[in-house]
């Protein structure tokens, strides 16, 4: 993937929690809970008759608002609608310097991208705003998106995160899900080999790998299971559709004390059996090596980003 722009922000994703455009009170809200990532919504929370409405109302929020360190952005609708256009060119012009993300929704191939590429660029040249500033997530919640992600993951410069929206996914492949994000009935994770695509497709290409919603904000182990799945396989973060949400997501995509303390002795024990001329060493008699190494080292710089370690 070539870059025309300068490098992406390495922005913590731990939690993203959705916020329905269309009110301001949660808005207000959202810029003060302890979430990494808050997205205004344009698209599924907000009724049709309220979405044109609302872009006034996130354009207040994101100028007038305490966000803190938290990263803004929106969700605009689908490029297949007729409001993405002025979603887009309405919020950018009037907020475009307190705005850090946009999301895409329903993006089936890189084309949908590319016109929301394109437009950003063009905003930001007539607004004299920094060229490329602005990032885009997008979710993979169609077949046709999963089917090409790779297509996807690797299709733009200011692409930093893909999503799996297992909401609409379930819809478009025609899986009988309890809820959203639930699997019940089924013998493991149904989840899983959409997960793992979508985050193969996102480490292979330097970005983020976001796990999707789960809608009963009322059955927090069921969150919380899912989270620690989509974790284990290398997601970085989880949509929050609830605030009570937040605290479980920022605790399950950081390192614990406990694996903090083992990266650290199995990175020196390879250091010093490398220094020493081996190409391995005994640690509580476990054989690692360069390759255990590496998986630590990702483990500590995690630590770093998420502020638990110097």
């Amino acid at each position: 993937m070539s870059n025309k722009y300068a490098p992406r922000p390495n922005r913590l994703r731990r939690s993203e929690l959705s916020t329905p455009g269309s009110s301001e009170k949660m808005i207000a809200k959202a810029a003060t809970s302890d979430a990494d990532f808050v997205f205004l919504d344009l698209e599924d929370a907000v009724a049709p008759t309220e979405k044109e409405a609302s872009r006034a109302k996130i354009v207040a929020g994101l100028n007038e608002q305490d966000w803190g360190k938290k990263t803004r952005s929106v969700r605009i609708n689908g490029v297949h609608t007729q409001w993405c256009h002025g979603d887009v060119i309405e919020v950018v012009t009037g907020a475009g310097a307190n705005l850090d993300v946009i999301i895409i929704p329903k993006v089936k191939s890189p084309r949908d991208v590319w016109f929301v590429d394109d437009l950003l660029t063009q905003l930001e040249t007539k607004l004299g705003l920094e060229v490329g500033r602005i990032g885009l997530e997008l979710l993979i919640e169609e077949t046709e998106a999963l089917a090409c992600v790779e297509d996807i993951a690797g299709c733009s410069p200011r692409l930093e995160a893909i999503i799996l929206g297992v909401g609409d996914l379930s819809a478009s492949q025609g899986i009988r899900a309890g809820h959203i994000g639930g699997g019940d009935g089924y013998p493991g994770d149904m989840w899983h080999y959409a997960r793992n695509r979508m985050i193969v497709a996102a480490r292979a290409n330097g970005i983020d790998a976001i796990d999707g919603p789960y809608g009963d904000f009322k059955d927090p182990e069921g969150y919380r299971q899912q989270a620690m799945w989509s974790t284990t396989l290398g997601a970085v973060g989880k949509w929050c559709i609830h605030p009570s949400q937040i605290e479980i997501c920022n605790e399950v995509y950081a390192p614990t004390a406990s694996e903090i303390e083992k990266a650290t002795a199995v990175v020196a024990a390879v250091r010093d059996a490398e220094e020493n001329g081996l190409g391995a060493a005994n640690l509580d008699g476990v054989m690692i090596d360069a390759a255990t190494a590496r998986i630590f080292e990702g483990v500590l710089e995690r630590a770093q980003q998420c502020g638990l370690v110097s």
